[in-house]
């Protein structure tokens, strides 16, 4: 059965999309550039994006904590990856590497969420408060990591009720192992539509704007 989504009642959460992710040059750019050039991580996001914006669906920003001097610190058990955010210093704030890429900037209106600090774009946000607002009942997850923040979110959403998809190319991991583990293995334990970004790019054009 294929996939439908109301433009009014869908939105792409777009996670992450800073520099030191996507950008030559960023801090995190060298771990995800092999997987994201073999499934052409830039063009998709762009072509989920612009597509997104054509149909009416809502693009809603998802941005990870910026890094700012003595951020965890203090903290009983940071996680993992926040131990090597104070190390590496991953999207500091007020720098290039914590700007969002060029091509990845809100458009008019377009919401920006208040940065998560772990994984989840939901937990200790506005995200589902944000959707709830704009009458959002299907959520389109793109962006970075595939195992870490869009898995994350991605669960958090169905355990508040959303619809979920993942898109397998418009996101990736440092890992080929990690993508097959976010689609193949996890995915399905959670998410409602697992699609290339060729399949949901027809889906959107089917819907059509305004429906």
């Amino acid at each position: 059965m294929a996939e439908t989504y109301a433009p009014r009642r869908t939105a792409v959460l777009l996670i992450d999309p800073y520099n030191d992710f996507l950008s030559e040059g960023g801090k995190i750019w060298p771990a995800v550039e092999s997987v994201a050039r073999e499934v052409g991580l830039l063009d998709n996001l762009r072509a989920v994006v612009g597509s997104a914006r054509q149909a009416g669906v809502r693009v809603v920003f998802v941005p990870h904590r910026r890094w700012e001097p003595g951020d965890y610190e203090s903290w009983d058990h940071p996680n993992p990856t926040q131990r090597s955010i104070m190390v590496r210093h991953s999207f500091a704030r007020d720098t290039w590497g914590g700007e969002f890429h060029p091509d990845f900037r809100p458009g008019p209106g377009e919401v920006v969420v208040r940065e998560h600090w772990a994984q989840s774009g939901f937990a200790n946000t506005d995200l589902d408060m944000q959707l709830e607002q704009h009458g959002i009942t299907h959520v389109i997850l793109i962006g970075l990591l595939a195992n870490t923040c869009v898995e994350s979110s991605g669960r958090f959403a169905m355990e508040l009720g959303y619809h979920v998809t993942l898109v397998r190319d418009a996101t990736a991991a440092f890992e080929p192992e990690m993508m097959h583990s976010a689609h193949e293995l996890n995915g399905p334990t959670f998410a409602h539509a697992i699609l290339t970004t060729k399949e949901l790019l027809t889906a959107l054009r089917e819907e059509g704007p305004g429906e």
